[in-house]
């Protein structure tokens, strides 16, 4: 059989960190050890009925069984104009400022490839989310990194950049609530974006995928709330944490109509839309009843209560999350982050995420997901409390 060499743009993507950690936790599992997994970010809870009911009966309509339009449905369109109304008191053009995607990663990933050419600068938070480093390499594109440190509450200090980098930048990824330390952004926070990116002409993403989870009774606030966002930059919104359909692969961006253009571009020649069944589906999701989103953000919120209490009470002191469905802990002096992780796979069959996965500046921390329901949690911290390591 010949072998046909991957290319070069496929050996030039960064190596898949989590995939050793899979590896480490099926070795584990392989033993018969019950292995507790707070190392994903998949949620655990079903999509709620009422939703998957729409799907069901939007499935039987042959209307839907041919291709549906390749820029999407306008009725999805429309209702995500809506809902961006409802929630955050912003007005969208569902001709011009919507793009309706497989799945916020699709966009994160295919934005770089719409608006940069070869050679350009992207600013990139550290740690953050690995598929922006994708969508860098795909368009061949140089990464500056913006540290997020805990004196700065996880925010980028601009002032820190480079004169030169922030002059080269044509785009920044941002992302609040934050995966993986779990801050959210400030309105003073965002001005200070508009403002930076207004003078150096950059076009700003902020991924916006755990914009339904916020805690103390604070909802985050969109980027699309600022004034002039719109000017300079798009959200990028999925329906996989606030709905909880991860596996349906349903997303948006929205702002900026010459970005949403690009996007909607690049998508014509990559794809014929999604499913309309689909997106019948996240239109039900988006425009009926929200008692199924305040439900899960009180879910996320009890079982943060349980794990960071749990941690604190035998001595590890840690940080509650603002947001997202993630907590961002200290790891104890002496250990790595992947040392760490290792040692509570391996004597605790508690799984993880080391912080040096999502970036040189998240080393010294773990992710650690509110996942799996309390008693597990609890489980997990009377593990942790054996190890005698606090």
């Amino acid at each position: 059989m010949n072998y046909f060499e991957q290319s070069d743009l496929l050996k030039s993507l960064p190596k898949q960190f989590f995939a050793s950690l899979v590896a480490k936790v099926g070795h584990v599992m392989a033993q018969g050890h019950d292995v507790i997994n707070l190392g994903q970010g998949n949620p655990d809870q079903p999509t709620p009925a009422h939703i998957v009911k729409s799907l069901q009966q939007a499935s039987e309509n042959p209307n839907y069984h041919k291709y549906s339009p390749f820029r999407g449905q306008q009725f999805l369109k429309e209702a995500v104009v809506q809902f961006y109304k409802r929630e955050y008191g912003v007005e969208l053009d569902a001709e011009k400022e919507v793009a309706i995607l497989f799945g916020g990663k699709a966009g994160l990933v295919e934005i770089p490839q719409c608006i940069l050419n070869p050679g350009d600068t992207v600013l990139v938070p550290d740690p953050g989310y690995p598929d922006y480093w994708s969508g860098v390499e795909l368009a061949r594109v140089k990464m500056e990194m913006m540290p997020l440190k805990a004196e700065n509450a996880f925010l980028p200090d601009y002032a820190a950049i480079p004169e030169n980098v922030k002059e080269k930048a044509k785009l920044m990824f941002l992302n609040y609530p934050n995966n993986p330390t779990g801050a959210t952004a400030t309105d003073a926070f965002f001005e200070e974006t508009v403002q930076l990116a207004k003078q150096h002409n950059m076009c700003v993403v902020h991924d916006f995928a755990y914009g339904a989870i916020g805690f103390d009774g604070k909802k985050p606030i969109s980027f699309l709330q600022t004034e002039g966002a719109k000017d300079i930059g798009i959200e990028i919104y999925t329906l996989s944490k606030t709905y909880n359909m991860a596996g349906w692969r349903i997303g948006f961006a929205v702002g900026n109509e010459s970005v949403i253009e690009s996007i909607n571009l690049l998508q014509d020649h990559l794809y014929v839309s999604i499913f309309s069944a689909v997106q019948h589906a996240a239109a039900t999701a988006l425009l009926e009843s929200q008692q199924c989103v305040e439900e899960l953000v009180e879910r996320y919120e009890s079982r943060r209560k349980v794990l960071i209490d749990g941690l604190n009470s035998i001595g590890w002191n840690v940080t509650a999350p603002a947001g997202s469905f993630f907590a961002w802990l200290k790891v104890p002096k002496g250990y790595t982050s992947e040392q760490f992780s290792d040692l509570l796979l391996e004597k605790a069959h508690v799984v993880v995420a080391p912080g040096i996965g999502f970036g040189q500046y998240g080393e010294g921390y773990v992710r650690v997901g509110l996942l799996t329901d309390e008693d597990r949690l609890k489980e997990a911290v009377e593990r942790i409390k054996k190890l005698t390591l606090f």
